[in-house]
């Protein structure tokens, strides 16, 4: 019971803190099982590909959908849940597992973090534009919500990626186990629906000795990009919308993190 309740703590901890610049993601123990066996799932908050595993709080959560042939089910946990997802795989194909959370405010207490941040996510234009819309470098908030995506194969694996209405989500435009992507992982991003252009992708590829790589990536006028791949690694593809927020008593920006995570076998 002690355990839980620290693993609660240091959970809400990183969730309402200076986690805000870290990625967030879905990572499955096993990206390829058969239908019927356990299929439990840890959402993780970190940098580089490792991260503490989140708990389980249904009001930090927007919506945690099991996504297979287009039909969605809702996941619902236990209060306190580590890891957050246990249930029973469902019938073979590819599942998608999408979890979308609830915005939480981070606020900036030294500027050069937040410099730091937007030049590393792509967005470096916004420090300037911070300080011309008269902002205080220090003291300001920023809202953030995390938007985020996994692929697995339940059997064969077979079956087709697409969108799910999130603000900003990746689209697998192959798969990962039934295709042959050796020449480049398809992916396409989208923000309210529509291709995100001229995006920065953010590549963490994990090789089977745990080795991570970083990478760069930038869409296309379609909002699609190719991941170099190679077999037995994992992948989580990160990009972050950010726009401004007017509301003078709350946050100043508000960023969106699109995330998704596969396996190459």
């Amino acid at each position: 019971m002690l355990t839980r309740l620290l693993s609660v703590v240091i959970s809400a901890s990183l969730l309402s803190g200076g986690a805000g610049a870290h990625e967030f993601w879905i990572d499955p123990e096993r990206w390829q099982v058969e239908s019927g066996a356990p299929l439990v799932v840890q959402l993780r908050n970190g940098e580089k590909f490792e991260g503490s595993p989140q708990v389980y709080f249904p009001n930090r959560i927007a919506r945690f959908d099991m996504v297979t042939g287009g039909a969605a089910t809702p996941y619902t946990g236990r209060m306190g849940d580590v890891p957050a997802l246990e249930a029973k795989a469902p019938d073979a194909g590819l599942l998608v597992l999408v979890h979308e959370t609830q915005p939480t405010t981070l606020t900036y207490r030294d500027w050069d973090k937040f410099v730091r941040f937007v030049e590393h996510k792509g967005h470096a234009a916004i420090a300037a534009e911070h300080v011309a819309r008269g902002l205080p470098q220090e003291g300001f908030a920023e809202s953030y919500s995390r938007f985020a995506k996994a692929l697995v194969a339940v059997g064969d694996g077979a079956g087709t990626d697409a969108p799910t209405g999130m603000e900003t989500e990746f689209v697998a435009l192959a798969n990962p186990y039934t295709d042959d992507v050796m020449g480049g992982m398809p992916v396409q991003l989208l923000y309210r629906g529509s291709p995100r252009a001229d995006a920065q992708v953010e590549v963490f590829d994990r090789s089977a000795e745990g080795t991570v790589t970083v990478s760069f990536l930038t869409t296309d006028a379609e909002g699609r990009t190719l991941v170099p791949i190679a077999r037995g690694h994992e992948y989580l593809l990160d990009s972050v919308v950010l726009r401004p927020l007017h509301d003078p008593d709350g946050p100043v920006w508000e960023s969106l993190w699109a995330a998704m995570t596969f396996s190459v076998p």
